[in-house]
């Protein structure tokens, strides 16, 4: 069942879906660009141990649709009462990429948060000049950002959906000839559908599964919120160090694969470098690695809800590194 969550009268509301299940409590925050329904696949198994609360980020869903609360600081503080005021107890809390970032900033703000889930979160790749080189900003953020830049000189006529599909980084993966002769076939079957089916998640034919879950709630987002990450004003100029350090409960860590493109360009939250970096500023913190891309809980459901469980029973983290497929 869909819910808003508004603090008062005139207050930013938080969209969210609760699914009633297990005795404990488990929030999940999605990644930018995408919605709740991201998490729909491993709703159902999570909810036989959880309760499970699926939230909305500002700029997302059904979620406030203002610039100024895209930031760490305005969803992280929202994220914390959220979880003391209408979850109301413990809880385990679970971040996907921004949404980790986001997560790990709340875990520091509530003494409710009891277990905090960072499924491969960006720290220290998307922030500064790193930012970059990496696939989200070259992809993501400056498509937001052209997008946004277009619609202000007034050439901006379609979807951001639509113009998302056609400028996405995914396109340079293609041989040049053979990118000439998809990508105008695909952009034609993605405007078509998207004219035949308003307000659907788009779907191109012969496109993988896992190319279109980043298009799941796409419809509904604002790329006002890419701009932050673009512009690097989503941090509100918070070291990454300073926020792990703030992280006092038992964390796991879920690492995707790390890939960098001949150029230097990293196709992937973080480096080893990163991971490093954040298993020694977090004080108990155990380490699950995937062999998967960015989105575990799509593309490795399964591993991904028997990953939660196991460290929801067992409860402290600090266990052995281990691979979870």
């Amino acid at each position: 069942m869909t819910h808003n969550f508004e603090e008062g009268v005139g207050q930013p509301s938080l969209s969210y879906a609760e699914h009633e299940g297990g005795e404990r409590a488990l929030v999940l925050v999605h990644a930018q660009g995408i919605d709740r329904r991201s998490f729909d696949k491993v709703i159902k198994p999570l909810s036989k141990d959880f309760t499970v609360y699926a939230v909305d980020c500002f700029g997302h869903g059904r979620s406030a649709h203002n610039p100024n609360l895209y930031n760490i600081v305005s969803l992280g503080d929202a994220l914390a009462r959220f979880v003391e005021e209408v979850v109301g107890r413990s809880c385990m809390l679970l971040g996907h990429s921004s949404g980790g970032l986001v997560a790990a900033y709340a875990a520091g703000k509530t003494e409710l948060c009891e277990q905090l889930v960072l499924e491969d979160p960006p720290f220290f790749a998307c922030q500064g000049e790193r930012r970059r080189k990496t696939f989200n900003y070259l992809d993501l953020s400056s498509v937001c950002h052209e997008y946004l830049q277009g619609a202000a000189q007034g050439s901006t006529c379609e979807s951001f959906v639509l113009f998302y599909f056609e400028n996405q980084y995914a396109w340079s993966f293609f041989p040049e000839k053979a990118r000439e002769k998809v990508r105008p076939k695909s952009i034609a079957a993605a405007r078509k559908f998207l004219q035949k089916h308003p307000g659907q998640d788009l779907k191109v034919p012969f496109w993988p599964k896992t190319a279109l879950a980043a298009f799941v709630g796409m419809g509904d987002y604002d790329p006002r919120f890419g701009e932050a990450f673009y512009d690097d004003s989503f941090h509100c100029g918070i070291p990454h160090e300073e926020l792990l350090g703030e992280i006092k409960c038992p964390t796991l860590f879920m690492k995707a694969k790390t890939e960098w493109s001949d150029d230097g360009v990293l196709f992937a939250a973080l480096d080893e470098d990163d991971l490093a970096k954040c298993m020694g500023l977090i004080s108990d913190c155990a380490l699950v690695r995937f062999d998967c891309g960015h989105g575990i809980h799509i593309e490795k459901p399964r591993a991904f809800v028997s990953a939660i469980k196991d460290v929801s029973v067992h409860g402290k983290g600090g266990a052995a590194p281990r691979s979870a497929g």
